[in-house]
């Protein structure tokens, strides 16, 4: 599978879009990892050396698995996973919690091994997999109109050089758009640098405690929010860009790395969704088989990222809160119309896919789990209800 790969691939589209993946990826949920670190007692200095080691972890496997398989593979920490630590490790000591860490890893790097995940996946129909795709992207698309609300001199300057550069240089309409975006908020003053530096923070050591409650409590359904709601859609993205790329080895690698970097704080490393989805885009290169490189430049961004570990989510987090969902929203754009255009498209499928895609839309969340795992489960039964009764007409009809 692996091939050669060339820098004349590397594009300025794909260098922007590398950008935006990992600015998305830090300003969205980077808050969330501090509060997740902050929850299992961690201090400011061991705070800053967990995203150091997730961006390094990151940055490698990004750029490993991109330029072997020549696909545009990111990698991710777990929001979900994140945001579920934030409610359960209160009370927990840090020792433990590297434990739950080291024990979920573990599962997930057994369910790699084992193939047991890919199997799964298999199954799942591609009009489902590019419904759930949608549903998770939805709110990023209509969050970039909404901006036009809070502010809409910005939001509405990078949608309008969008749409000119999308009739004459669509290539760089994004990169024009976030240009557009600099510069206005720039000018309004919304650009908040001020006394922010770029540190070093050295990832510390800490030895893991297990321990039966914490395991049970927080371990599996940890496993299980990561799986379902992060490795999953991870999955679908780049099957419903059509990239059919061996599961097994993408779970086992990243999970290997996490279980590395897990006693120093990097708690998970993932396949993305939302910030994969960026770098698939029309705009990157007109053959998918370039557009791996946006995958390379995301994870060049991520080791720089990790290098100065906590600092550099406070520079991102500098940035006005429309411009991230305008360029996020608009970035997508593409991505989205292809999800619903695919997922729409077989008839026999059709409404499954659209209830695929309204449970994922929704947000619910069911027993700790997200709604892009309820919206797939939703989608696989009403498939099944909806198909297995046909073919036992069609045995009936062909008996008689």
């Amino acid at each position: 599978m692996a091939s050669r790969f060339s820098l004349q691939d590397l594009t300025f589209s794909a260098v922007i879009a590398g950008f935006v993946a990992v600015l998305v990826g830090y300003t969205s949920s980077a808050a969330i990892i501090f509060q997740a670190a902050e929850a299992a007692g961690a201090s400011v200095a061991q705070i800053g050396g967990w995203l150091s080691m997730l961006g390094l972890g990151m940055g490698v496997t990004s750029i490993g698995l991109s330029l072997y398989y020549r696909t545009p593979v990111v990698t991710a920490w777990s929001t979900p996973g994140a945001a579920l630590l934030v409610t359960s490790l209160p009370g927990t000591s840090l020792n433990e919690a590297i434990g739950v860490f080291i024990f979920a890893t573990g599962l997930i790097l057994l369910c790699g091994v084992t193939g047991l995940f890919a199997r799964l996946m298999h199954y799942i129909p591609q009009a489902l997999s590019a419904a759930m795709l949608g549903g998770i992207l939805l709110r990023f698309g209509l969050n970039a109109f909404t901006s036009l609300q809070s502010n809409f001199a910005l939001a509405g300057s990078m949608c309008l050089v969008y749409l000119l550069a999308k009739r004459a240089l669509p290539r760089y309409a994004v990169v024009l758009a976030l240009a557009a975006g600099l510069i206005v908020a720039g000018l309004q003053g919304d650009i908040a640098l001020h006394g922010q530096t770029l540190t070093f923070a050295a990832p510390e050591f800490v030895m893991p405690h297990f321990t039966l409650s914490s395991i049970i409590g927080i371990g599996i359904p940890f496993f299980v929010v990561t799986m379902a709601s992060q490795n999953a859609p991870g999955i679908a993205t780049l099957k419903a860009h059509g990239y059919h790329l061996p599961v097994s080895p993408l779970i086992t690698w990243t999970a290997l790395t996490a279980l590395v970097l897990a006693p120093f704080g990097g708690f998970t490393v993932c396949i993305a969704a939302i910030t994969a989805a960026i770098c698939m885009g029309e705009d990157i290169h007109p053959d998918p088989k370039k557009r791996y490189m946006a995958a390379v430049a995301a994870g060049i961004f991520y080791l720089i990222a990790g290098v100065f570990g906590g600092s550099i989510g406070m520079v991102f987090t500098a940035l006005p809160e429309a411009l991230i969902h305008t360029i996020a929203g608009l970035a997508l754009l593409g991505t989205i119309a292809g999800s619903l255009y695919r997922a729409l498209e077989n008839e026999k499928q059709r409404d499954a896919a659209i209830i695929t895609f309204l449970i994922t839309a929704s947000g619910v969340t069911l027993l700790g789990v997200g709604s892009a795992f309820w919206g797939l489960a939703g989608g696989v039964i009403t498939h099944l209800i909806l198909s297995i009764p046909a073919r036992n007409r069609d045995k009936s009809a062909g008996k008689g």
